[in-house]
């Protein structure tokens, strides 16, 4: 196949590994990837029904995609990802863009390359979606996007239900990796140069993999990241997401007994009323939530916290807000990703009638945003003046002259080369780890020099 092609994402970590994999299945099979879509004569749209206006942002690139289409007859446009498990997204693209080649779900991304041989040699199109899968598909090749860190899927699927949150319907019910699989993939990454690893899954604490030598034994979340500390070569690992019902002691006692597990962890809460807690169906309350903050700051009193917040879930009154303000300032989180609430179609809660007017949510938002960066410039301001260990992950998206990494902590570090040994080829110190100065601190970032 003398074919170009190149990906466009939307979404998570999860959507950006499932682009890595078709990536490397394309690459295996002989294809080259290219930077743009204009340079490619494959464009594959991986899609999100989670992330605010994604549909919207995919629908805009898709219909931009067909006047090129008509013109040119080797020119293939593949749709995938988590809309592609909606049956009215399905029902849309049959009705307004008949002229997609290929669609396919999150379960069969592995066909990829099967599905293009058939459309080229057929000259034909093909809608092919899963509605599920029975086994995991492994060893599959990834392109990553970063030779020094790699995203590790270590489950799929999610059992949670929460009734705004339509991952479920499109990812499936939880299935786990074996994690002789997982520990063979992340050994495998070490001797590829990977020095920090991001293990997912929609809700990595109820991950429970089959072991290979007994069918009653099963490893736990925590005892697979004990297994994969003892891994030589590996400095960091991270993990996302966590679901607050789920977060074991275990898994706490691992934060301080692990020397490669960050200290640093995603919890996402949604709200601080129990009241609008119940009605999304997160099964923990407040009080349980405050208590597991408690837990982790006493096993690691320096732990870096962030979570998720919706604004405006149905039913939700000033009371209930005030309690969500209430828990972001008792908590002190290092930093929140905040939405406003929207309805995703198929969920329980497109159903409920008390929705809230948008004029409310956004007045409720900019008070939550306000409430979150003061404490995030706070919490970044006590690092001035300290070395933090940050690894290069590249140069500065912001100032293309500069570099930038992360430290342990998952703070975001802007620093120069200049004036040290690097100076002249500032990107060889990507994927070292070193130690950076903090001389300078805003609501989102650290500015650094070299020691």
């Amino acid at each position: 196949m003398n074919k170009t092609f190149h990906i466009t994402t939307f979404g998570c970590q999860m959507n950006e590994h499932d682009s890595e994999i078709m990536a490397g299945l394309l690459i295996e099979k002989g294809l080259d990837r290219v930077d743009s879509i204009e340079e490619a004569n494959i464009e594959i749209l991986n899609t999100c029904s989670v992330r605010e206006n994604a549909d919207k942002r995919f629908f805009g690139t898709l219909g931009q995609l067909k006047n090129r289409h008509e013109k040119d007859q080797d020119f293939l446009v593949c749709v995938c990802g988590c809309m592609m498990q909606q049956q009215p997204v399905i029902d849309t693209l049959k009705a307004k863009y008949p002229w997609v080649d290929i669609v396919f779900g999150t379960h069969n991304l592995h066909t990829l390359p099967e599905l293009l041989d058939k459309v080229i040699a057929e000259k034909s199109k093909i809608i092919d979606i899963w509605p599920d899968a029975d086994t995991i598909a492994e060893d599959l090749p990834a392109e990553r996007l970063f030779k020094h860190k790699a995203l590790v899927n270590i489950m799929f699927g999610c059992n949670n239900f929460c009734t705004y949150c339509i991952v479920p319907y499109t990812r499936g019910r939880e299935k786990s990796r074996r994690p002789e699989a997982i520990i063979n993939e992340v050994k495998a990454l070490v001797k590829d140069g990977v020095k920090e690893i991001m293990l997912l899954g929609q809700n990595v604490n109820s991950y429970k993999g089959h072991n290979d030598d007994a069918d009653s034994n099963y490893t736990s979340f925590s005892e697979l990241i004990y297994k994969l500390n003892e891994i030589e070569g590996l400095e960091r690992i991270r993990f996302m997401t966590s679901h607050p019902k789920d977060l074991s002691d275990d898994l706490i006692q691992a934060f301080k007994d692990c020397n490669k597990l960050c200290k640093n962890i995603h919890l996402p809460v949604q709200a601080g009323s129990n009241a609008v807690l119940k009605r999304m169906n997160r099964v923990y309350t407040k009080q349980h939530y405050l208590g597991l903050i408690d837990k982790l700051r006493k096993a690691v009193p320096d732990i870096t916290i962030s979570t998720d917040i919706i604004v405006g879930f149905p039913g939700e009154t000033e009371e209930d807000f005030q309690e969500t303000l209430d828990l972001v300032n008792r908590v002190e989180y290092d930093s929140a990703f905040t939405f406003l609430y929207s309805i995703r179609q198929g969920t329980p809660a497109e159903k409920y009638e008390d929705q809230i007017p948008e004029e409310i949510k956004h007045e409720r938002f900019n008070r939550l945003v306000d409430a979150v960066n003061t404490i995030s410039e706070k919490k970044n301001a006590a690092y001035l003046g300290g070395i933090e260990k940050v690894l290069v992950e590249g140069r500065s998206k912001n100032n293309p002259f500069a570099l930038s990494g992360r430290t342990d902590g998952f703070k975001l570090v802007n620093f120069s080369a200049a004036g040290t040994s690097f100076e002249n080829n500032p990107d060889a110190l990507i994927g070292q780890t070193i130690d950076i100065e903090i001389i300078g601190t805003k609501t989102f970032s650290l500015e650094g020099r070299i020691v």
